[in-house]
Order: C-alpha cells, then structure tokens, then sequence
C-alpha cells in the first residue's frame, strides 16, 4: 500500500476529517486520504445544510462507499456557511482529490482558538500508523 499523503499545513481529528483554515475563524473541512482509502469507492455523500449551527462531535453528514457508510462529524463548534454540492453530485471527487475538490463542508467556528486543539499532521500520522 502506498503512504499516505498527509499536508502538514492542516488539522486533523481522530475520526479521520482534515481542517483548513480559510479565513480568520473560517475552516474547510473533509476526509483524510487515510479515511477514503479504507472507505474504497465513494458512490454517495449526504450534507447539512447551510445555516446549520453544529457543535464539535456532532453527526453532520455520511459518506458512503461500496464497502460502508461512515458519519462525517463537526471538529468544532460553529455554524455551516457552505457546502461542496460538487461532492455531492459527484462523491468520487472524495477518492480523487481529498484535500482539494473533495473538501465537504465549511464551517465558522465559534472560537478559532479550540483548531489548536486538533491534531497536527505527525501527531494523525501516528494514530494512523502512516
């Protein structure tokens, strides 16, 4: 198996969803390259809708693939301000550019300061054993 692309500039949580900050206190959220490689083939994904206030843990949405469904869960508290409806109309964006088309969800958080609580990219490399 391949090694895992893990960009060092973003978060990650231990249920496999990266973090990008965009804007100050805004965040781009998706799943890690780890998380689609164990899915397999991405053939549908279900979103919030805009607008919708989440707290950290909370069930935003699923992924599902020809293996399974997976939850996608909020890494922060805040407030839903876009969804990729391009992952939607076409999940395999998620296999084919996790960090990029693939992205699911973006998310105003409520304090910016609690993304320092996320993992940094070795720390995830070590939870994954990549």
């Amino acid at each position: 198996m391949a090694a895992q692309s893990t960009p060092e500039e973003l978060r990650y949580t231990e249920d496999h969803e990266w973090v990008a900050e965009r804007d100050e206190g805004v965040v781009r959220v998706g799943i890690t390259e780890y998380a689609q490689d164990q899915l397999g083939d991405v053939v549908f994904v279900d979103l919030p809708e805009a607008g919708a206030e989440v707290a950290a843990g909370d069930t935003v949405g699923e992924v599902e693939s020809t293996k399974s469904v997976s939850e996608i869960y909020a890494p922060l508290d805040g407030e839903i301000i876009a969804v990729n409806d391009a992952v939607t109309a076409t999940p395999e964006l998620i296999n084919g550019d996790p960090y990029g088309e693939g992205w699911l969800v973006e998310l105003r958080v409520a304090d910016p300061a609690t993304l320092e609580g996320l993992l940094d990219a070795e720390a995830y490399q070590r939870l994954t054993g990549s």
